[in-house]
């Protein structure tokens, strides 16, 4: 695929996350992009010459947004909770649903180049389990918009630093570290995988001309990032 030269402007929406703060410092390192727009509720408590933080709500997103969006910019939506985090369904289904579509219908409008969104393994409409289905439901209103390029990248247990941490969540952790080295053949595509590939794999897309509509399952991110796929 061809990569496009010119320095752009990075946008991302979930950038206090596990995800969203690996891909920033990514996008601060990275020599294409001379200028990080981060969408945030609270300050990250960080400074870098290329970083802009927009203080934003999220619950207004679209209306926020005519100030921050810019003409052809590469835009990352690492934006997610958990049900324990959010509390209830609806307060869940407005963070993974609501949001990224919000952000999607704002990307169209302002002319970006990529929207690139991390949803999940197993994200579909049809899914039994309430997680999955919502990342399904959210993947199909993003295609529904018609933007002129989208990518969704399904990883499977992300690996990383986080925060709010809780003990089932490093209790999950330990136990994939465990089985990491058993999980071949037709399991390899359930092997965690670490926040750093995510976000290396979601910028190397970003930089290509690639079709208009893409998904990338877990086990085909490590091969995009060697440059196999």
């Amino acid at each position: 695929m061809a990569i496009r030269k010119e320095a752009v402007t990075a946008i991302v929406a979930g950038a206090t996350g596990m995800m969203g703060k690996q891909l920033v410092k990514l996008l601060l390192e990275h020599p294409a992009y001379d200028r990080v727009i981060v969408l945030v509720r609270r300050d990250m408590g960080i400074s870098h010459p290329k970083l802009v933080q927009r203080q934003v709500s999220f619950d207004q997103l679209e209306e926020q947004l005519d100030g921050a969006l810019v003409k052809d910019a590469d835009i990352f939506c690492t934006l997610g909770t958990t049900m324990g985090q959010a509390g209830s369904k609806e307060a869940f289904r407005r963070v993974d649903h609501d949001y990224p579509v919000a952000l999607g219908r704002a990307a169209l409008r302002h002319g970006a180049a990529s929207y690139i969104v991390v949803t999940a393994m197993w994200s579909s409409v049809r899914s039994l389990m309430f997680y999955t289905r919502v990342k399904g439901e959210a993947e199909r209103d993003m295609l529904a918009l018609g933007l002129p390029r989208l990518v969704f990248l399904r990883p499977s247990l992300l690996i990383g630093d986080r925060e709010d941490e809780s003990f089932g969540d490093r209790a999950t952790n330990y136990i994939f570290r465990v089985l990491d080295p058993l999980m071949i053949g037709p399991f390899s595509r359930i092997k965690a995988i670490k926040t750093e590939d995510v976000a290396k794999a979601m910028i190397i897309i970003a930089r290509e001309s690639g079709p208009a509509v893409e998904v990338l399952e877990s086990e085909e991110i490590p091969l995009r990032i060697r440059g196999q796929k």
